[in-house]
C-alpha cells in the first residue's frame, strides 16, 4: 500500500468507473460541465445534491451526509461567486460561505476515507499585480485586488487546507485554479455577472430591442483569458487522474484577447448591428490577467475549443435556455 503519490493502476479515477464520486456545485457552470464530462466517460455513480437536499455550509449536514454516503472521490466544485459588483455588495458573505463550505467538505471528505479530492478555486487568488503571465509561485508574494479580495482569501485558505492535509495526514487532495471560465450554465444575470456573460446578454437584449448602441464599461484595454467550461471539466478528469502533487495547478487557455476583442467577438456571434460604445469615466480592473499554465501543458493536457466556437456554443445554450 503507497500513499499518496504512488497508486496502483487499479485505483486510478478514470479507470473506476462504478466509483461514487461527489460532484459539489453540480448545477453550476463548473459543476455541471464536471457531470456533462464524467458522465460522457461513462461514470455510472455519481453523487449530486442540490442546495435544498444538503446545505454545504452546516457542518453537521457535510458530516452527515458523508457518513451515510461514503463517496471515494470528490470534485469541489461549489462556490459563492460573482463579479466586481457582487464583491463589493456582499463581501461577508463571499468570505464566509466559501469558507464554510471548502472546510465542510475538505474535512468530512478526510475523515470518511475519501481516495482523492480535487479543489477548485480561480485566478484571483493571485496578486493585483503579479507577473505576467501568472505562475503558480506567485501566490501570497503581494497585496491582492481589494474588489474581490473576500473570496479570493477563501479560496487560497481552501488551497493551503488542502496542503495542509497532505503534510499532515499524507492524504490526496489537490487543487486546480482555472482561469475565467464561461460556458453553458454561466450565470447571465444583470447585476451579478462577470464580463463575457454580461455582454451576451446585453449584446442580446439590443438586438431584440433594435437599440442603436450598447454601452459598455471602461476603455475596453485590459487583457484577458478565458476558458470553456467543457475545457476545464476535462482538465479536472486529468488532474483526478494524473497529478497529486502539494502545488496548486493553474488551468488556462494560455490565449489572452482584449475586453475590446472580446466585446467585439461576442457582439458578432451574437449579430448585433448597432455600435459599440465605451465608457472611460467606469473602472477597467486589473490591467492584464493571464495565466502560466505551463505546469500543466507539462503533465501532457492542453485546451481545445477556440473562444470562437465556444462563444458560438454558448450563445446557443443562451437561446435555449435563457428567459427572454
Amino acid at each position: 500500500m503507497g500513499g499518496p503519490n504512488n497508486e496502483t493502476v487499479g485505483d486510478s479515477f478514470a479507470s473506476n468507473k462504478s466509483a461514487k464520486v461527489f460532484v459539489a456545485g453540480h448545477r453550476g457552470l463548473v459543476g455541471s460541465a464536471i457531470v456533462r464530462k464524467l458522465r460522457h466517460l461513462g461514470f455510472t455513480n455519481l453523487l449530486l445534491k442540490t442546495h435544498q437536499e444538503l446545505d454545504l455550509t452546516r457542518q453537521s449536514d457535510v458530516e452527515a451526509f458523508f457518513a451515510a454516503e461514503k463517496p471515494q472521490f470528490v470534485i469541489l466544485a461549489a462556490a459563492k461567486v460573482g463579479g466586481i459588483h457582487a464583491n463589493n455588495t456582499y463581501p461577508a458573505d463571499f468570505i464566509s460561505i466559501n469558507l464554510q463550505i471548502q472546510t465542510n467538505v475538505i474535512d468530512s471528505s478526510y475523515r470518511h476515507g475519501v481516495k482523492k479530492l480535487l479543489f477548485l478555486g480561480s485566478s484571483c487568488i493571485y496578486p493585483k499585480f503579479a507577473p505576467q503571465p501568472i505562475p503558480e509561485e506567485a501566490l501570497l508574494t503581494a497585496p491582492l485586488e481589494p474588489t474581490n479580495e473576500w473570496y479570493a482569501v477563501a479560496k487560497i485558505a481552501g488551497i493551503k487546507m488542502c496542503q495542509a492535509y497532505r503534510l499532515q495526514y499524507n492524504w490526496d487532495a489537490i487543487s486546480g485554479m482555472p482561469t475565467n471560465l464561461y460556458g453553458p450554465n454561466d450565470n447571465f444575470h444583470p447585476e451579478n455577472s462577470h464580463v463575457l456573460p454580461a455582454l451576451m446578454r446585453r449584446f442580446h437584449e439590443a438586438k431584440v430591442k433594435g437599440a442603436k448602441e450598447v454601452v459598455v464599461w471602461g476603455t475596453g484595454s485590459p487583457l484577458r483569458e478565458f476558458l470553456h467550461v467543457d475545457d476545464l471539466a476535462d482538465a479536472v478528469v486529468f488532474l483526478m487522474e494524473k497529478y497529486s502533487g502539494l502545488g496548486h495547478m493553474n488551468v488556462g487557455s494560455g490565449k489572452e484577447v482584449t475586453i475590446k476583442e472580446l466585446a467585439e467577438l461576442v457582439k458578432e456571434v451574437v449579430g448585433f448591428e448597432g455600435e459599440l460604445v465605451w465608457d472611460t469615466t467606469k473602472p477597467d480592473g486589473t490591467p492584464r490577467k493571464l495565466m502560466d499554465s505551463s505546469k500543466l501543458a507539462e503533465l501532457g493536457w492542453v485546451p481545445k475549443i477556440s473562444l470562437k466556437d465556444g462563444l458560438v456554443d454558448t450563445y446557443k445554450w443562451y437561446l435555449e435556455n435563457v428567459k427572454q
